[in-house]
């Protein structure tokens, strides 16, 4: 929309009497064609499409040249982000031939068609309301000029739109005034060659299409040749996403098969290849609609069976050994990514996460593991039990090339005379962070193991400052499991943004530090915990789990949280640090009775209550989740201890407003499974001063009522509320009470901007730098659907068509061109 409107007409008002005997009006009238085509003879083209016919109400044969008389229009107030039109009006007893508007004072802002009457601009980032002073100049041919000024002050950053109501319908809603389209499907093909997609289970070589299950992502930006990195094109560049998992009854004609107790290897492959990740390059055109290209050189799949390099400290250890890779060194694939991070020299951080139950590990060949082995096994979950798990049952796959080991290795087992023979490991070469060059399709992913093994949820950095050794912030998504940071080796040098050995870089960086573990204090205060070889618990002689060295260390990261202590979460999820100050932001899902019991809860995790579903079944523990932040002593990554409070806590705003409704939600804001998290880049106005945050939902609890969402929060800062206590009750009636810190009620500065189609999650969140295209994927609508009775059609619904549902990349625009929710 237009904000400022400030057309003013020009008006003489009372003025002196001419007395001369020129023509009467009435004359002048008569005259009108030849008198036009005089002046038109001596006017360029440009200037009568600027200011037509009407600025010749003013001219006057035999007149005395005068200046020209303009105006800039009324004084306006606007806040942050949002389009201003500035329009001029001029008119002149000869000819106008140079018009157009300058600015004078103020935070620099960017006019569109500034030599014209009518000129646009986005408000840019303030902290306080700033003054804007535009002059609008107009010269006639005689060379006389007059000028108006125009003053626009500039409100500090609100959010800028109608809150989208709660919804279960098979669409994806925005605000009015958005568009949202979808750009990038399951199936799509990213490869000259290869068919479009056929949706209906026949369609193979996912090694060349947009795999399944769309998560995380970010956006790299390409020159306008198309050829190189630039970060400040927003018009074409390199979307990089996870493809965390599949929904698998879709992919196949008819659904997984399995005969015998064996996969078809065809099916297997389409799976494996499903997962991992794209690259694939997308451009604006001039309408400012968006497309992926299907033949750009940059385009690329990354998948389970994509070569992989391990780099540091586990490095080469013994427990990184199998038969693939007798030294440790090497792997095929990544799997299971979910969120993300991001490097300031240009490349991704994807992070393996639920790896864990795609391997088979039968009970039957725990005789063979040692005590100590078996701990770390189940710590992280890796089989049991008689049939041993692993997800869709690859590892009972014959293959047709005898040789091909990549079936085989889903069975963690022991089966050899040492690990170089079997895949006993297998298992240890997943639960990293992988960091990815997207602009060089050649390149070799790098497993960075400094920054420890777990269900990694993301790895966001803080703010890089010159001098200061940078962190990046990772949650480990299982209930109960911890917050991690891990702190470089080596202090920032600005100028390793721009090298172009990219991966270099990242061994510069990522391949030596320390790897902390949070602890929360019941006061407010925070400690991170050293998790180093040799240090407190982390020895060989720890009696839950002897630690046998670093490698050790980093390769069990949760058995090393629990041996120094760490503070247990209701399942740490996405990591988003505040680019303006510094603060981190972590969502907590959700936690059940039995990881959060009445008994169990502390001050970061404060609840334990019921929301029932709309059927009467009860949900209890901490169902809705919420969303804690921290801000470092001495707003330093480098920091060993932090602040803390709980920004907001999920829940439906019809329950207790007391101990369950804490953060005082209602019908525009109410939520719950925060999971996805993000905050707008600083190279735009969302970004800067108080800058705007994301949020998404990955929800069971609340599915009764409304299908995921995406709101968008300007998020205060940390200790802007206060302590509470609150009082928990469990399903005997028994309570207990519990204190804990609490941010100021987020209130109108907390919206929901984004409903999902049917039984979707909302993940995966970025803009182009200018903040005026927004990307959101949508995962597995119609997760819990059939081939006979799908319970979602998108995105064919979007416009109204039917067939299979598939994860996609949706686009969102702002239609009259603004800041994305501002």
């Amino acid at each position: 929309m237009t904000d400022f409107q400030p057309i003013v007409p020009y008006d003489d008002g009372n003025i002196d009497t001419n007395q001369s005997d020129n023509p009467t009006l009435n004359s002048l009238v008569n005259e009108r064609y030849s008198r036009r085509q005089a002046i038109y003879g001596g006017m360029s083209a440009s200037t009568l499409a600027l200011f037509g016919t009407s600025m010749l109400a003013g001219c006057v044969e035999g007149d005395t040249n005068n200046a020209p008389v303009v105006t800039a229009g009324d004084n306006a107030t606007i806040s942050v982000g949002r389009v201003v039109t500035l329009t001029a009006t001029a008119a002149d007893d000869s000819a106008v031939s140079t018009a157009g508007w300058t600015q004078v004072s103020g935070p620099e802002a960017a006019l569109s068609a500034s030599n014209t009457a009518t000129a646009t601009f986005i408000a840019p980032a303030v902290a306080n309301a700033t003054d804007l002073r535009f002059r609008f100049t107009a010269t006639d041919d005689k060379g006389l000029s007059s000028t108006a000024d125009t003053v626009i002050t500039v409100m500090p950053a609100t959010l800028g739109f109608t809150a989208v109501p709660k919804a279960m319908t098979d669409v994806v809603t925005v605000p009015a005034g958005y568009t949202a389209s979808v750009i990038y499907r399951v199936g799509d093909p990213i490869a000259a060659g290869v068919p479009a997609y056929a949706n209906n289970g026949s369609d193979t070589n996912f090694a060349q299409r947009a795999g399944d299950q769309g998560d995380a992502l970010y956006y790299y930006g390409l020159n306008t040749a198309g050829t190189a990195r630039d970060d400040n094109n927003s018009t074409r560049g390199l979307l990089i996403m996870n493809h965390e998992n599949i929904v698998e009854q879709y992919l196949h004609t008819n659904g997984q098969t399995i005969t015998g107790g064996v996969r078809p290897e065809s099916e297997a492959v389409k799976e494996m290849e499903a997962h991992g990740l794209s690259i694939v390059e997308v451009s604006q055109a001039a309408n400012r609609s968006w497309s992926y290209s299907q033949t750009s050189t940059f385009n690329r799949r990354i998948t389970p069976r994509t070569p992989m390099q391990f780099n540091g400290p586990v490095r080469g250890s013994v427990l990184l050994r199998t038969r693939f890779s007798p030294t440790g060194v090497a792997g095929r694939g990544t799997i299971n990514n979910c969120a993300n991070g991001y490097t300031p020299w240009a490349t991704n951080l994807t992070c393996e996460e639920n790896w864990a139950g795609y391997f088979r590990r039968r009970s039957t060949n725990d005789a063979s593991r040692t005590p100590k082995e078996l701990v770390g096994l189940a710590r992280y979950t890796v089989g049991g039990g008689p049939l041993g798990g692993g997800a869709n049952s690859w590892f009972s796959v014959v293959p047709a090339d005898t040789t091909d080991t990549v079936w085989a290795r889903w069975t963690a087992e022991v089966s050899g005379a040492d690990a170089t023979q079997d895949w006993r490991n297998e298992a240890n070469q997943f639960g990293w962070v992988v960091e990815i060059d997207p602009y060089d399709p050649a390149s070799t992913p790098r497993k960075r193991t400094a920054l420890g093994r777990m269900a990694h949820e993301g790895a966001w950095p803080g703010l890089f400052t010159a001098g200061r050794r940078p962190a990046w912030y990772m949650g480990d998504d299982a209930r109960g499991d911890y917050l991690y940071k891990f702190v470089s080796a080596t202090a920032w040098d600005a100028a390793d943004a721009n090298r172009s050995d990219r991966l270099a870089v990242g061994d510069k960086y990522l391949d030596a530090g320390t790897l902390y573990v949070a602890r929360f204090a019941a006061d407010g205060s925070g400690a991170w915990l050293p998790l180093v070889f040799g240090q407190g618990n982390l020895t060989a002689t720890n009696a839950a789990y002897a630690f046998s060295d670093q490698a050790d260390v980093l390769t069990h990261a949760r058995l090393a949280g629990d041996a120094v202590g760490a503070t247990r979460m209701d399942r740490p999820e996405w990591t988003a640090v505040n680019p303006a100050n510094g603060e981190m932001y972590l969502t907590l899902t959700n936690g059940n009775a039995t990881s959060r019991p009445l008994a169990g809860t502390d001050a970061a995790n404060p609840r334990h209550y019921n929301d029932p579903r709309t059927t009467g079944a009860a949900q209890r523990g901490n169902p809705n989740g919420h969303i804690i932040r921290i801000r470092e002593a001495g707003d330093t990554t480098e920091a060993t201890t932090f602040t803390w409070d709980v920004y907001a806590f999920g829940a439906g705003a019809d329950l207790d407003p007391v101990n369950i409704n804490i953060s005082g939600l209602d019908a525009t804001n109410d939520f719950s499974s925060p999971d996805g998290l993000w905050f707008s880049r600083p190279s735009n106005p969302a970004g800067r001063f108080n800058p705007l945050m994301w949020v998404q939902t990955d929800d069971g609890a609340y599915t009764d009522v409304t299908n995921c969402m995406m709101l968008a929060a300007l998020p205060g800062r940390v200790g802007d509320g206060g302590a509470k206590t609150i009082t928990n009750t469990d399903a005997t009636g028994a309570s207990r009470t519990q204190s804990t810190l609490v941010g100021k009620a987020p209130g109108a500065q907390l919206r929901r901007f984004l409903v999902g189609p049917v039984q979707c999650e909302v993940t995966g969140v970025d803009t182009t730098p200018d903040g005026r295209t927004l990307f959101v994927n949508i995962q597995h609508p119609g997760e819990n659907g059939t081939l006979t009775a799908f319970t979602s059609n998108w995105p064919a619904s979007q416009t109204g068509g039917t067939g299979r549902p598939r994860s996609a990349t949706v686009v969102i625009t702002k239609d009259d061109g603004g800041i994305i929710g501002l």
